[in-house]
Protein backbone atom coordinates (compact mmCIF):
# COMPACT_ATOMS: atom_id res chain seq x y z
CA UNK A 1 0.00 0.00 0.00
CA UNK A 2 1.22 3.44 -0.05
CA UNK A 3 3.06 5.18 2.35
CA UNK A 4 1.31 8.03 4.88
CA UNK A 5 4.62 10.44 3.78
CA UNK A 6 4.35 9.42 0.16
CA UNK A 7 0.71 9.85 0.00
CA UNK A 8 0.62 13.27 1.82
CA UNK A 9 3.27 14.72 -0.69
CA UNK A 10 0.85 13.30 -3.79
CA UNK A 11 -1.90 15.09 -2.45
CA UNK A 12 0.08 18.37 -1.69
CA UNK A 13 0.86 18.02 -5.04
CA UNK A 14 -2.09 17.37 -6.47
CA UNK A 15 -3.87 19.93 -4.25
CA UNK A 16 -1.54 22.88 -5.78
CA UNK A 17 -2.19 21.88 -9.46
CA UNK A 18 -5.50 22.01 -8.93
CA UNK A 19 -5.55 25.37 -6.89
CA UNK A 20 -3.18 26.87 -9.86
CA UNK A 21 -5.61 25.53 -12.78
CA UNK A 22 -8.81 26.23 -10.61
CA UNK A 23 -8.05 30.16 -9.78
CA UNK A 24 -7.11 30.36 -13.20
CA UNK A 25 -10.48 29.43 -14.73
CA UNK A 26 -12.49 31.06 -12.25
CA UNK A 27 -13.60 35.06 -12.88
CA UNK A 28 -11.69 37.33 -10.92
CA UNK A 29 -12.87 38.82 -7.94
CA UNK A 30 -13.49 41.98 -8.63
CA UNK A 31 -14.41 43.24 -12.52
CA UNK A 32 -12.19 44.34 -14.93
CA UNK A 33 -11.65 47.51 -17.02
CA UNK A 34 -12.47 45.63 -19.79
CA UNK A 35 -15.63 43.94 -17.94
CA UNK A 36 -17.14 47.29 -16.66
CA UNK A 37 -19.39 48.46 -19.49
CA UNK A 38 -20.02 52.51 -19.77
CA UNK A 39 -23.17 53.93 -20.91
CA UNK A 40 -22.51 55.30 -23.34
CA UNK A 41 -23.73 59.07 -24.24
CA UNK A 42 -25.80 58.10 -27.25
CA UNK A 43 -28.19 55.56 -25.19
CA UNK A 44 -27.78 57.52 -21.95
CA UNK A 45 -29.51 60.48 -24.18
CA UNK A 46 -32.33 58.03 -25.72
CA UNK A 47 -33.41 56.57 -22.68
CA UNK A 48 -33.28 60.46 -21.14
CA UNK A 49 -35.69 61.34 -23.71
CA UNK A 50 -37.85 58.34 -23.12
CA UNK A 51 -38.21 58.73 -19.32
CA UNK A 52 -39.38 62.10 -20.16
CA UNK A 53 -41.30 60.90 -22.78
CA UNK A 54 -44.48 60.31 -20.21
CA UNK A 55 -45.35 61.13 -16.66
CA UNK A 56 -45.49 57.58 -16.35
CA UNK A 57 -42.91 55.45 -18.00
CA UNK A 58 -42.69 51.74 -17.70
CA UNK A 59 -39.83 49.40 -19.31
CA UNK A 60 -40.93 45.99 -19.57
CA UNK A 61 -40.15 42.72 -21.57
CA UNK A 62 -43.42 42.51 -23.59
CA UNK A 63 -45.83 45.40 -24.63
CA UNK A 64 -48.71 45.88 -21.85
CA UNK A 65 -51.10 44.02 -24.48
CA UNK A 66 -48.79 41.25 -24.67
CA UNK A 67 -46.65 41.27 -21.42
CA UNK A 68 -43.41 38.42 -21.75
CA UNK A 69 -42.74 37.61 -18.59
CA UNK A 70 -44.89 37.84 -15.23
CA UNK A 71 -43.36 40.76 -13.15
CA UNK A 72 -44.18 42.46 -16.28
CA UNK A 73 -47.48 41.16 -16.67
CA UNK A 74 -47.92 41.90 -12.95
CA UNK A 75 -46.63 45.40 -12.72
CA UNK A 76 -49.06 46.15 -15.84
CA UNK A 77 -51.80 44.52 -13.65
CA UNK A 78 -50.96 47.02 -10.84
CA UNK A 79 -50.64 50.53 -12.59
CA UNK A 80 -54.15 49.03 -14.25
CA UNK A 81 -55.67 48.31 -10.53
CA UNK A 82 -54.48 52.12 -9.81
CA UNK A 83 -55.94 53.68 -12.93
CA UNK A 84 -53.16 54.86 -14.58
CA UNK A 85 -54.63 57.33 -16.66
CA UNK A 86 -53.38 55.48 -20.76
CA UNK A 87 -53.37 59.43 -22.15
CA UNK A 88 -49.88 59.16 -19.05
CA UNK A 89 -48.35 56.26 -19.68
CA UNK A 90 -45.85 54.86 -22.08
CA UNK A 91 -43.92 51.45 -21.93
CA UNK A 92 -41.15 50.17 -23.70
CA UNK A 93 -40.44 46.82 -24.68
CA UNK A 94 -36.80 46.23 -23.68
CA UNK A 95 -36.88 42.90 -25.75
CA UNK A 96 -36.81 44.72 -29.05
CA UNK A 97 -33.09 46.62 -28.77
CA UNK A 98 -30.64 44.99 -26.18
CA UNK A 99 -29.05 47.92 -26.27
CA UNK A 100 -32.13 49.91 -23.87
CA UNK A 101 -32.34 46.27 -22.42
CA UNK A 102 -28.87 46.65 -20.87
CA UNK A 103 -28.82 50.27 -20.65
CA UNK A 104 -31.57 50.72 -18.38
CA UNK A 105 -30.24 48.05 -16.15
CA UNK A 106 -27.10 50.75 -16.33
CA UNK A 107 -29.53 54.18 -16.27
CA UNK A 108 -31.02 53.24 -12.76
CA UNK A 109 -28.51 50.89 -11.25
CA UNK A 110 -31.31 48.28 -10.90
CA UNK A 111 -31.08 44.97 -11.94
CA UNK A 112 -34.14 44.11 -13.37
CA UNK A 113 -36.75 44.59 -15.41
CA UNK A 114 -39.57 45.95 -15.41
CA UNK A 115 -38.52 49.18 -14.14
CA UNK A 116 -40.89 51.88 -13.67
CA UNK A 117 -40.26 55.82 -13.65
CA UNK A 118 -43.30 58.22 -12.53
CA UNK A 119 -42.50 62.14 -13.02
CA UNK A 120 -39.06 61.13 -14.35
CA UNK A 121 -38.27 59.23 -10.95
CA UNK A 122 -36.94 55.51 -10.42
CA UNK A 123 -39.66 54.08 -8.60
CA UNK A 124 -38.61 50.25 -8.61
CA UNK A 125 -39.57 46.90 -10.22
CA UNK A 126 -42.34 44.66 -9.08
CA UNK A 127 -41.04 43.98 -6.03
CA UNK A 128 -41.26 47.53 -4.74
CA UNK A 129 -44.63 48.24 -6.76
CA UNK A 130 -46.29 45.04 -4.93
CA UNK A 131 -45.36 46.51 -1.66
CA UNK A 132 -46.02 49.69 -2.44
CA UNK A 133 -49.46 48.82 -4.14
CA UNK A 134 -49.77 46.54 -1.01
CA UNK A 135 -49.67 49.40 1.54
CA UNK A 136 -50.63 52.26 -0.40
CA UNK A 137 -48.14 54.06 -0.64
CA UNK A 138 -48.35 53.65 -4.73
CA UNK A 139 -51.96 55.46 -4.91
CA UNK A 140 -50.92 58.33 -2.91
CA UNK A 141 -47.73 58.43 -5.29
CA UNK A 142 -49.87 58.16 -8.32
CA UNK A 143 -52.59 60.19 -6.82
CA UNK A 144 -50.20 63.00 -5.83
CA UNK A 145 -48.41 63.37 -9.02
CA UNK A 146 -51.92 63.74 -11.05
CA UNK A 147 -51.46 60.39 -13.52
CA UNK A 148 -54.88 58.70 -12.38
CA UNK A 149 -57.82 58.97 -14.71
CA UNK A 150 -59.96 61.48 -13.70
CA UNK A 151 -63.05 60.43 -10.87
CA UNK A 152 -66.30 60.85 -12.96
CA UNK A 153 -68.38 63.91 -11.82
CA UNK A 154 -71.98 62.12 -11.06
CA UNK A 155 -74.39 63.89 -13.51
CA UNK A 156 -77.19 65.91 -12.76
CA UNK A 157 -79.27 62.72 -14.53
CA UNK A 158 -78.47 60.41 -11.66
CA UNK A 159 -79.10 62.52 -8.59
CA UNK A 160 -83.09 62.65 -10.35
Amino acid sequence: MFSRTAFTAAARTASRTTRVLASSRLPPRFPTAQQIRLLSDEVRQAIDRAVESSPVVLFMKGTPETPQCGFSRATIQILGMQGVDPAKFTAFNVLEDNELRQGIKEYSDWPTIPQLYVDKEFIGGCDILMTMHQDGSLAKLLEEKGVLVPAEEPSADASK
